[in-house]
């Protein structure tokens, strides 16, 4: 089986072709150049481009992807086999694939006999000499021939026999690899398992590869059962992005076969593997999609623990409640803070964020955070993405936090003056600092733009470090009132000074007074992380100092 030994695999990543069939993914030519660049560096052996010939932006990627340099992965193309009638070299599909000059090639074949019937409307031996003479076309061509026997286990099912004379057609016209497609993905493992035996003892020299979609949920399972058969190629993608319910995922796939099973993929070891998280955020983002938390391995939630009971036991021994070191594959654990926190989250809270040393020996006020913060869950908080409220919780149980202002009031107006006009958004706030008292007012695109404005520009005379910050990202849910609670709305906002990003949270039945709540928070947050521990600078007056913020912001 080529230079795979019985403990190696081949990894072939399909997310530039298959991947971008998901509905509402488009790569661009330079998302693909990037993933590209990205794959090689995770150490997959093959990456499948695309179909040259379908369309403008697939041939444009294979003209820029010569000037790419690649450590290792070979770049492929994918096409079909010659349409009936035509010469192997007249075939416009074939000559496309020779046009692009990739690596190798990658063509698919009916396997299932209704296919062959029905889809092409051919005979079936006419079917065996598509296969047999595009494949020998071009591996004449091109060198490096994989064949997709397309629909395989449902083909297998209906007719074994003539399943595998399809593989006997790719065989005689030179195939490199067999590759097992499920692609309805509506196989078991077992029937996976029982097709791969009979394809690898009538082909023992040639290897055998699998390719599964999702629709039955099984993709990675029925991979997994390919490979313990003998299969020594292995398709999917990252986030088992694909048409309809997607294609396996290979981000499931590889930690089970190199973490679990002891597998080593050609150049896809341990060490490759703790860039597996980020290479599935980069293909997320380029993708325009929400990476999915609780996705297995490298998912933000898949080494998440918020029950106390778990917290306490991964403290003490992580294998208690992980099935791996979440930095297999390059991702980390986090303890959550919610109410359903016991003692042991909090305390190891406290030890991430550097505050467990302003608490040694402080049982007391351990128990007062933890009923501080289960208290606010109650009442609609979540901290789960607001560590810097979660901080400044801590900070005020333990009287560690100055109080740098104090609000005397706010007022945001929203107007909408004519119909065919944006809407205009202006906040006044009231602040005192220092004893003293004074108006400033902002504007921006909407009402919680406007006030954080007005909010920043009051105090910069007083806290230049203020200049510096941004908010990010802001996010409103509405939570249920009730059970004693008369919280309705959570808003969350993201700020950042460009030296990182802190999120805080705030709660309200008023929308605007929990973005005030959670901008409060933010800047308060900043000029603690600044080592803020004055309440005001002495020198000029608020009035001056606040017009100075005034005309920096402007």
């Amino acid at each position: 089986m080529a230079n795979l030994t019985d403990k190696t695999f081949e990894v072939f990543d399909t997310t530039l072709r298959d991947g971008g069939q998901s509905e509402a993914v488009g790569f661009s030519v330079e998302d693909k150049l990037q993933l590209t660049e990205a794959l090689d560096h995770l150490g997959v052996d093959f990456i499948e481009g695309g179909w040259p010939g379908a369309n403008p932006r697939d041939d444009a990627f294979f003209e820029a992807a010569r000037g790419l340099t690649r450590r290792h992965a070979r770049l492929l193309a994918f096409g079909s086999t010659m349409r009936a009638g035509n010469a192997p070299a007249e075939d416009p599909v074939l000559s496309g694939l020779v046009s692009a000059r990739p690596d190798g090639v990658v063509i698919f074949g009916k396997a299932w006999d209704l296919h062959v019937e029905l889809g092409l409307g051919i005979g079936l031996e006419e079917n065996l000499d598509l296969i047999r003479e595009s494949v020998a076309y071009l591996k004449a061509q091109v060198g490096l021939v994989l064949f997709d026997a397309e629909h395989f286990f449902d083909g297998y099912r209906a007719d074994p026999e003539y399943a595998l004379r399809t593989l006997d057609a790719a065989v005689a016209g030179g195939a490199d690899r067999l590759v097992l497609c499920d692609t309805n993905g509506g196989s078991l493992p077992a029937q996976i398992g029982e097709a791969v035996d009979a394809v690898r003892t009538r082909f023992p020299d040639t290897v055998a590869g699998i390719h599964c979609h999702n629709d039955g949920g099984l993709a990675v399972a029925n991979s997994l059962a390919a490979v313990e058969h003998g299969v020594r190629h292995v398709q999917g993608t990252l986030n088992g992005l694909g048409e309809r319910c997607g294609n396996a995922d290979l981000t499931a796939i590889l930690p089970n076969l190199i973490l679990k099973l002891g597998y080593r993929g050609g150049a896809l070891g341990t060490a490759e593997l703790e860039r597996l998280t980020a290479t599935s955020r980069l293909v997320d983002e380029l993708a325009n999609r929400s990476p999915q938390n609780n996705q297995p391995f490298v998912g933000q939630s898949a080494f998440a623990h918020k029950g106390g009971v778990h917290v306490s036991a991964v403290r003490k021994d992580a294998r208690t409640y992980e099935h791996i070191a979440p930095e297999a594959v390059g991702n980390i654990r986090r303890i959550l803070v919610s109410d359903q926190s016991g003692k042991s989250n909090i305390v190891h809270k406290l030890q991430e964020l550097g505050l467990m040393e302003r608490l040694e020996g402080n049982d007391a006020a351990v128990t007062q955070v933890v009923e501080r913060v289960k208290d606010l869950e109650h009442q609609g908080y979540q901290f789960e993405g607001a560590d810097a409220s979660f901080e400044l919780v801590v900070r005020r149980v333990i009287g560690d936090l100055p109080e740098y202002f104090r609000l005397v009031g706010f007022r945001v107006l929203d107007a909408k003056r004519h119909a065919g006009e944006a809407p205009e958004s202006e906040a006044t706030v009231m602040l005192e600092v220092g004893g003293e008292r004074a108006h400033t007012a902002g504007s921006g695109n909407g009402p919680v733009n406007a006030l954080d404005h007005a909010l920043r520009k009051a105090l910069a005379g007083f806290y230049p470090e203020l200049r510096e910050m941004d908010l990010v990202d802001f996010k409103v849910r509405v939570v249920s009132a009730g059970g004693g609670t008369d919280a309705a709305v959570r808003v969350l906002i993201e700020s950042g000074d460009g030296h990182g990003n802190w999120g805080t949270v705030g709660v309200s039945a008023n929308v605007i007074e929990a973005s005030y709540q959670a901008l409060v928070d933010a800047v308060t947050y900043k000029l603690a992380k600044s080592g803020r521990s004055d309440h005001l600078q002495a020198g000029d007056s608020f009035a001056e100092r606040a017009e100075a913020g005034l005309d920096a912001s402007r």
